[in-house]
């Protein structure tokens, strides 16, 4: 009986080779190009619509005011990449300063000791949303938006309880102002044009949240967080953790930007600082940020920063109504977001 010869055993199936992406496609596909593409096209338009806005001066008066929205800004950023929201970081602001205040002129303390026990203040906050965020697993939009109201109140009524005032004391001859106002208030001359102190630690924030981002296993959960929390956990990510230190990080730059301004205005008003957490989301969305986390950079949201601070100086420049600023931030807005899920939906089409 003869035996059927054996079939040959079938070639292994070759693996299609992954093309590596070109260097054209790598920079569309980054959270910055829309916004920066945005930055260039509003520095242009006011560049040559509003004479004023050439001057060297006026570029300084641009970057401060996009420094001090940039500041927390960039915290908001990480935190949104992180897959939450910070409602209450705009009141935030203005609880520090008056905490910083109130504390240091009421108990009769170095300027300091308040500029302390107010970053307690604010780092007690931040964690108060994330451990409220975790523990309940309710949104944090929620929770913050609590937050916001919770701290609104309180500002005001504290303040008037306190001071018989809506506003606080001035400080600015109380031992230790100069000094923290040179750290939080100052000025920086650099050929001849004057560049607030807030501008340099904005870039310095910024420079070590990319760092962060980029470069260390704390960014590699940042993004793991945002975008898969139960998988990152079930890998060993500490997601609860991770989430906690971003809030209180969006603290800590609120923290920062309200002593800046109590140095810079020696008083503080307790109604201020409502809106501004729209502000800093909307930038950091602007930036390239996702509503949903896992993705954006602190850099996009610091370009975001960027394009609102210009868009408010430069409305002012040209001598255009000043109703329309909300309009035209709302419009950059818009665009920015609908450019950036084209940018998207192009990227993972390829």
């Amino acid at each position: 009986m003869s035996h059927a010869p054996a079939s040959a055993p079938a070639a292994p199936r070759a693996h299609a080779q992954v093309k590596p992406r070109s260097l054209g496609r790598r920079i569309v596909s980054r959270p910055e190009l829309s916004s920066l593409l945005g930055a260039v096209a509003v520095f242009v338009l006011f560049f040559v619509v509003a004479p004023p806005f050439r001057a060297a001066g006026s570029l300084s008066t641009v970057l401060y005011a996009s420094s001090t929205l940039g500041i927390v800004t960039v915290s908001v950023a990480l935190l949104m990449i992180g897959g939450e929201f910070d409602l209450s970081a705009g009141v935030g602001v203005t609880t520090s300063s008056l905490a910083a205040s109130m504390l240091a002129f009421q108990l009769n303390l170095n300027v300091w000791a308040g500029v302390v026990l107010a970053l307690v203040v604010s780092l007690a906050i931040g964690f108060f949303n994330g451990y409220l965020v975790m523990r309940t697993r309710l949104p944090s939009f929620l929770i913050t938006l609590a937050s916001f109201l919770m701290l609104q109140g309180l500002n005001l009524a504290i303040t008037k309880l306190v001071t018989g005032n809506v506003a606080t004391d001035s400080i600015a001859d109380m031992a230790g102002f100069d000094s923290a106002k040179a750290v939080f208030a100052s000025e920086v001359h650099i050929g001849g044009v004057a560049i607030k102190i807030t501008v340099c630690w904005w870039l310095l924030l910024l420079a070590i949240a990319t760092w962060i981002l980029l470069r260390t296993k704390v960014g590699n959960w940042i993004y793991a967080v945002g975008g898969q929390a139960d998988s990152a956990r079930a890998v060993g990510v500490p997601v609860k953790h991770t989430k906690i230190g971003l809030f209180m990080a969006v603290g800590f730059c609120a923290w920062f930007v309200g002593m800046h301004q109590l140095f810079a205005f020696d008083v503080q008003q307790s109604g201020s600082g409502v809106g501004n957490e729209l502000y800093y989301i909307a930038a950091a969305v602007v930036g390239g940020c996702l509503l949903t986390g896992g993705f954006g950079s602190a850099i996009g949201g610091a370009i975001g920063a960027f394009i609102f601070g210009a868009t408010t100086q430069g409305i002012v420049y040209a001598g255009w109504n000043p109703d329309w600023v909300r309009f035209f931030v709302g419009a950059v807005l818009l665009v920015a977001t609908l450019l950036n899920l084209w940018v998207r939906l192009r990227t993972s089409r390829r």
